[in-house]
């Protein structure tokens, strides 16, 4: 992929999907170099909300680890209880969420609690939802970033943590979910859209091919009538990218 990682790559699609003048559930890692991002060229006016309880209209001034960090709270529009923040998501205020997860199936929903049949002794023990559910229940719409395999990309996950379109088709109106769900799903191999409840492949990145995206996704691969190899970012985005990262920490450059 020339001499753009995957993560470069992740965040600079994942940025086109904020959009200017929206309250925006940030995330840690690449979701918030995304932030960044927009807020540098498209998007000035995005607003960002972080789970601990900060509101932000700049970003930080230096790269964060934690949300926690010192550079987030100086300056921030509100630092105060996690229970305002999730509260703007209950009262219908956050137009976008960003979010991830071990497992997502082609319905968009997503596994962060446990691997394996045996929910009492799983395979494997994660995290658990944290905010998840609430953004992806409440959020306007999802955006959702992971890397690329058959072990995460499901035909069906162990244990659904944060829905996204449940069974397909019209499923979270119906189960009273008014606001959006998933309508991205950026891979280190490519980008899904969602067209009724299902995955749709819109891209491949440089370097893959929609028959390498297809041999490690575990579902039944659909692919847009227009699918297309993902544009690689500008000059200018990996300068304002690279300047907030310039160790790669979260982009993983030079791995």
């Amino acid at each position: 992929m020339t001499d753009v990682s995957a993560g470069e790559l992740m965040v600079a699609q994942a940025a086109r999907e904020i959009r200017d003048g929206e309250t925006v559930f940030v995330g840690m890692r690449l979701p918030l170099i995304a932030f960044v991002l927009a807020k540098k060229t498209h998007a000035p006016s995005a607003i960002g909300l972080f789970e601990l309880g900060i509101i932000r209209d700049e970003p930080a001034g230096e790269l964060l680890y934690t949300m926690g960090d010192n550079p987030n709270v100086e300056n921030a529009l509100w630092c105060g209880p996690m229970l305002a923040v999730m509260g703007m998501l209950q009262r219908g205020e956050v137009q976008a969420g960003f979010i991830g997860g071990a497992e997502i199936d082609r319905h968009g929903n997503l596994n962060t609690t446990a691997i394996g049949a045996d929910r009492m002794h799983p395979t494997v023990a994660l995290p658990g939802s944290g905010g998840g559910a609430d953004i992806a229940s409440l959020a306007h719409r999802l955006i959702v970033i992971m890397p690329h395999d058959k072990r995460r990309l499901r035909e069906k996950v162990d244990f659904i943590t944060s829905p996204g379109y449940g069974t397909g088709g019209d499923w979270r109106r119906r189960v009273g979910l008014v606001h959006g769900g998933p309508s991205v799903l950026i891979t280190t191999l490519g980008v899904f859209r969602f067209e009724d409840g299902d995955a749709v492949l819109a891209s491949y990145h440089p370097g893959s091919s929609v028959d390498d995206v297809r041999a490690n996704t575990g579902w039944q691969l659909r692919v847009a009538s227009d699918v297309r190899e993902t544009e690689l970012p500008s000059a200018e985005v990996l300068r304002i990218i690279r300047g907030y990262d310039p160790q790669g920490f979260w982009t993983r450059r030079g791995e």
